[in-house]
């Protein structure tokens, strides 16, 4: 956190001066009207010039006062924008870094709450700490040292409610009091969590009568929410009940004025020299007490922080030091073993070549490891054990940028970013023509769709116009063609088009000639039948592999699996090159 802050370090100094001069200005009017009462309160006839002057004095003070903070509030939420910009940029570039499998062992809502809340949450601690510190410290800090050249006795006194409310602080940090901030952060998160996965999910909710028990959930995390937040204020309420009475005015003018009439009535002090103590008194204690009503902000301030250290701290995928250039895009995989937890190998010593201007389908059952295994190409993961290479070179070996420049992908569960349609099917090619950004959209069998959009090609995703799950994928794959990398992984990515837009696509991708390099998932029959070779999968291992003829005529697992997707077509009254997608589970 120092390091992302030191390019901030002359902006938190300017703050920090700035409050500094503009506090010890705001002093001023005090004294003058301390001035003033001595003035006027003294034998003889009043000196008006001396008058004049005071009265100049202080409301010059003031003036610099309120030039002076305001311009250090000013330059503080500047740099609470920057901050809070510059930590958005971390997470954002993190998170683009780590693996996909540390992302699987987090909510959604976690990771939004940091992204969102939390960094909002650090604004006290850049826009108003650095100004709150300074005056509760230089404000009385000036004032007793002014205050004891008048009377060390009332000094002291007058300290006696900073000290009562100082000693109570400690009461606010026991273990008991952060335990219950922590289960009030902790609720805040599930909340958010579960937010987040009703409406993800509130199609499904509604299509199977769930919507009680999805209403329970979020009822639920609202409830606990609102016990540990009863159980938080109840633990705090006392304390800082206690600290408001301490730091009030009343009580600091009580305090003052007993101490005081004490020691005038024994003749030990002038009158007159009350009277700064009855106005600086407050201006002791009111620094301490701004500073206690933020005590909660900066604390919270804290644990965000934290909470964004934690995310930043995440763990990357390497970048090697000395990049390898590949030579070519032929893919092999060798005794690949990968699984996202120690204990539980999800791929066991895959090895596998795909050669340029092949297709090479993978098939299998639920849960055999395919998603996993083709989103090692990208490098989504890294293996555990064995080598995933391009071009003759291991892919950490490789430079991220160079990798995809040279594989790209498309999945089954798109995500678009909330830009134009155009500038989303320009991903990879920021500076694409846009008549190939064109070009690209009708092999994909979506340009006329566009063209109905309310501002065609210019229309912002998620604002002007909501895509449907066929529409987002024809968009992703336009952005895949239009990429024209040598090598392409789709992951179920037609499984939400019609058949007459699949085979559009396919003969796209399949362009006479190419030496592109294919890895696809499949349950088409089409599609296997299409395929240069076939990989069957069970259990996270090759069990089969070869062309689709030579597989069928081993009449073994593949054999099975393809007549029972046959048998299923034709109990649905459909034909092989418009077969249903199974369901597909990773």
């Amino acid at each position: 956190m120092v390091r992302l802050l030191r390019p901030y370090g002359w902006s938190f100094a300017a703050v920090v001066v700035l409050q500094v001069v503009g506090a010890l200005a705001g002093l001023a009017p005090l004294l003058a009207v301390v001035e003033l009462g001595r003035s006027l309160l003294s034998p003889g006839p009043t000196d008006r010039d001396h008058v004049r002057m005071v009265v100049i004095a202080g409301a010059g003070g003031m003036l610099v006062r309120l030039v002076f903070t305001a311009a250090s509030s000013g330059i503080g939420h500047i740099l609470d924008g920057g901050v809070q910009l510059m930590f958005r940029r971390e997470l954002a570039a993190r998170l683009g870094r780590v693996p996909i499998g540390w992302f699987s062992r987090r909510r959604t809502g976690e990771l939004a709450k940091v992204v969102g809340e939390d960094v909002s949450a650090v604004h006290p601690f850049i826009a108003h700490a650095p100004g709150e510190l300074v005056s509760a410290f230089v404000v009385p800090l000036a004032s007793l040292i002014y205050l004891f050249t008048i009377d060390w006795r009332l000094t002291l006194i007058t300290l006696i409610p900073v000290a009562l409310a100082v000693a109570m602080v400690p009461l606010m940090m026991t273990p008991t009091r952060l335990g219950e901030q922590q289960e009030f952060d902790a609720a805040m998160g599930r909340i958010s969590s579960s937010v987040v996965e009703f409406v993800q999910g509130i199609s499904v909710v509604k299509a199977f009568g769930g919507s009680g028990r999805a209403h329970r959930k979020f009822r639920t995390a609202a409830d606990d929410f609102v016990d540990t937040f009863h159980r938080w204020v109840q633990g705090l309420s006392r304390i800082a009940a206690a600290m408001q009475l301490v730091l009030s005015p009343p009580f600091v003018l009580l305090v003052v004025l007993v101490g005081g009439a004490a020691l005038i009535t024994n003749g030990g002090m002038d009158p007159a020299d009350l009277l700064p103590f009855l106005l600086l008194g407050l201006g002791l204690t009111a620094p301490v007490a701004a500073l206690g009503h933020g005590f909660d902000d900066m604390q919270a301030a804290g644990r965000a922080v934290g909470r964004i250290r934690d995310v930043l701290d995440a763990p990357v995928l390497p970048e090697p030091d000395h990049p390898v250039a590949p030579r070519g895009h032929r893919v092999e995989l060798r005794d690949v073993r990968f699984g996202y937890e120690a204990e539980h190998e999800v791929l066991r010593g895959i090895d596998l070549v795909l050669e340029p201007g092949t297709v090479t389908a993978i098939v299998g059952p639920s849960g055999s490891g395919k998603s996993t295994l083709v989103q090692l190409l990208p490098r989504f993961f890294d293996p555990t054990h064995g080598s995933v290479a391009l071009g003759g070179v291991d892919l950490r070996e490789l430079d991220s940028r160079e990798l995809y420049r040279m594989v790209s992908f498309v999945f089954q569960d798109v995500r678009l970013l909330r830009a134009s349609v155009a500038e989303n099917i320009a991903l990879a090619v920021p500076q694409a023509d846009p008549d190939d950004v064109v070009r690209a959209a009708r092999l994909a069998n979506i340009h006329d769709r566009i063209l109905e959009l309310p501002r065609g090609y210019d229309s912002v995703i998620g604002a002007d116009v909501g895509l449907s799950g066929g529409e987002a994928q024809r968009i992703s794959i336009a952005r895949a063609l239009l990429a024209d990398t040598p090598v392409l992984v789709l992951d179920e990515a037609t499984a939400f088009v019609d058949p007459q837009t699949e085979h559009a696509v396919r003969r796209a991708l399949a362009t006479p000639g190419s030496d592109r390099t294919m890895l696809v998932i499949a349950h088409r029959l089409e599609t296997i039948a299409d395929a240069d070779t076939v990989v069957m999968l069970e259990n996270g291992s090759i069990v089969e592999r070869g062309s689709p003829t030579e597989l069928l005529a081993q009449d073994g697992k593949f054999a099975a699996f393809w007549h029972t997707h046959r048998s299923a077509v034709a109990d649905e009254g459909g034909t092989p090159e418009n077969a249903a997608q199974g369901d597909e589970s990773r």
